[in-house]
């Protein structure tokens, strides 16, 4: 009765939380699986029942599925890809000698008819009526036996045959770390259609797009193996596995060689999960009485470091919700498994072999996911940055938080990986689809890197208290709505009253940088005058301090014309002067200082470093 009613809670939050209106819409996908697992082969059939909701305004003749196993066959795109980047995920390659050179070469490449991944579609039926669906690649194309209509419904059915491929990228089998399975982008996924039409991207190892609904899950395998995922489990008296000490009476069904766990995840755009025999399970009551769940590996050096990592993480929760808003379900969990660390519904898999301080960062970050990823839910393969970047930027707050020595600017490290990039000159505007990246590195730092910059620059323009209200607020205002960066481009204007739209066009849109600096400082009289020069094409308003021989300070601050606002003092306790606007028309700036050049020691444009000046060299004028 306790599951019941905390289902019926969720479907009717989320339901309010989700009323289409008439200038809004998105669409619905509720699946019913049932998956038999054999353990011995890595393969595994199951049935599927997807009950589509339209609510949008057009008709659909055809819909798109993703087929995320099949990218692990030689000859596939992500495999093609693999081969032609200047700069190969190491996880994907082997390293081999060629005439005494040594070459990267694809995992996918080699592997045997019994290592691939596929998911092979059969009995494809819509409303019971056999509909035409073919497979290309990664994706497949449906076309409908009828077409569903605007605000209407209907019932897709098939069966799925699968191979868990042998570890290379997120999902697979026996990782480096021994866990057995690891089944993320297992099943077919309905791709998302929403008011720029179908993304049926095809899957080249980069992010994901989905579409929100409910997941009805059973899963029959081995009684020896321990499962965790996304969802909640129905029968935790029949699984035993970690619930004993639940105080669940459990009973297992007698002479049984398999167990079937029952999850049902409401309103999340992705289900996943991971299977180890060797699992232990451990479930922390976390804020909110969210349960926390832990499955780590049996090894001692792993059992240590994840019992410590429990209450960090539940801290750490609670500074997401504090910060963000609160985290709308009712469990989580962290499990060893995948390749790295990837975020999922409700749950992550990460290494977890490795050194507390390391394990926890990942942890750190992958938590902060399901707020900016699955609950936001931007679209990661068009923006990544939104997602990755401002997950970085929530995670450096929350690390910088709970270190033993606090930093003044807990960013300072993604600004130098910025500066790199851009003295690289491999530089992409962060309009590029994540897929369309020339290589790998560039793609991380712009959208782990650049895009918390995006964020914490944003504090810098219209000052920290505004920052952390947009945050809240655009958590609170598009949670389960996909939003696109000019919602927060938007929902940052609404907080502060600014004119953003310059800051979103050439942070995100252009290569532009920004380059402010100190171009003269002379006497007048009993004056100093200073002339300021833009030399990089992206505008900003500037702060600026100025220290003076007898140890007392004073700053100011030059609005920029095209944003129509004045940002709050920074620093209360230094005397602040409001100068007059500066518009990006005009190459440079002056304004006087009454006080003597003699009496001048120091001049910093920016004292903060959140602006991602890339020459700040000239931002100092000092006096040796």
């Amino acid at each position: 009765m306790k599951k019941i009613l905390l289902l019926s809670f969720f479907s009717l939050s989320f339901g309010n939380l989700f009323a289409q209106s008439t200038t809004y819409w998105q669409q619905h996908a509720a699946y019913k699986m049932d998956v038999i697992m054999d353990v011995k082969n890595y393969q595994y059939k199951g049935k599927q029942e997807l009950v589509y909701t339209n609510n949008s305004p057009d008709t659909l003749k055809r819909v798109f599925y993703h087929l995320y196993p099949n990218a692990f066959q030689p000859g596939s795109e992500m495999d093609a890809r693999i081969q032609s980047i200047k700069d190969p995920d190491a996880r994907m390659v082997n390293k081999i000698k060629v005439d005494g050179k040594e070459i990267k070469e694809s995992r996918i490449k080699t592997l045997k008819p019994n290592e691939i991944g596929y998911l092979k579609i059969t009995n494809f039926k819509q409303d019971g009526v056999i509909a035409t669906a073919k497979t290309v690649g990664t994706v497949l194309e449906v076309t409908l036996a009828k077409p569903i209509l605007p605000n209407s419904k209907t019932t897709f059915t098939l069966d799925f045959d699968g191979q868990v491929p042998v570890q290379i990228r997120r999902s697979g089998r026996n990782n480096v770390e021994g866990v057995e399975l690891s089944m993320s982008q297992w099943y077919p996924k309905m791709a998302e259609f929403d008011f720029e039409g179908w993304h049926a991207d095809p899957y080249i190892a980069r992010e994901f797009h989905g579409v929100w609904g409910d997941f009805d899950v059973k899963i029959t395998i081995d009684k020896d193996y321990v499962l965790g995922g996304s969802g909640y489990l129905q029968n935790p008296n029949e699984i035993g596995h970690g619930y004993q000490n639940t105080g669940i009476t459990v009973v297992y069904p007698k002479n049984t060689k398999t167990l079937t766990w029952h999850f049902m995840a409401p309103m999340v755009h992705d289900f996943v999960w991971a299977a180890d025999k060797n699992y232990m399970h451990d479930i922390v009551t976390g804020p909110n009485n969210v349960d926390l769940h832990f499955l780590y590996k049996n090894n001692p050096s792993v059992i240590e470091n994840w019992k410590k990592l429990e209450p960090l993480m539940a801290n750490v929760m609670d500074f997401y919700n504090n910060k963000i808003g609160n985290y709308p379900y009712k469990q989580y969990s962290f499990i060893q498994g995948g390749d790295g660390g990837m975020e999922y519904a409700m749950c992550t898999l990460i290494l977890g072999d490795g050194t507390l301080e390391g394990i926890f960062g990942t942890a750190t970050h992958e938590l902060g996911h399901s707020w900016f990823q699955h609950v936001l839910a931007s679209n990661e393969s068009e923006h990544p940055w939104m997602d990755e970047g401002f997950t970085s930027y929530i995670e450096d707050l929350a690390l910088n938080e709970f270190a033993d020595k606090k930093m003044e600017n807990p960013f300072e490290s993604a600004y130098k990986s910025y500066y790199k990039l851009v003295e690289s000159g491999k530089e992409q505007p962060q309009t590029t689809h994540g897929d369309r990246y020339d290589e790998n590195r560039p793609y991380s730092i712009s959208s782990y890197v650049k895009g918390s910059i995006f964020l914490s620059q944003l504090g810098y323009v219209i000052g920290q208290d505004k920052l952390a209200e947009t945050i809240k607020r655009y958590y609170r205002d598009f949670k389960f709505k996909h939003p696109t960066p000019n919602d927060i481009k938007r929902t940052a204007e609404r907080v502060s009253g600014a004119n953003l739209d310059w800051y979103l066009t050439d942070w995100t849109e252009t290569t532009n940088t920004i380059d402010y600096g100190i171009k003269e400082v002379k006497d007048n009289a009993d004056k100093t005058i200073v002339t300021l020069e833009r030399i990089g094409r992206m505008p900003m308003p500037i702060d600026l301090t100025v220290e003076y021989v007898d140890g007392t300070m004073e700053s100011f601050y030059i609005p920029l014309r095209m944003m129509s606002f004045e940002k709050g003092n920074p620093n209360l306790t230094v005397k602040r002067t409001v100068l007059s606007d500066w518009a990006w028309a005009y190459p440079t700036f002056e304004f006087s200082i009454s006080k003597a050049k003699s009496a001048v020691k120091k001049i910093t444009i920016d004292p903060s470093g959140l602006m991602a000046d890339v020459k700040r060299e000239n931002n100092v004028y000092e006096v040796k």
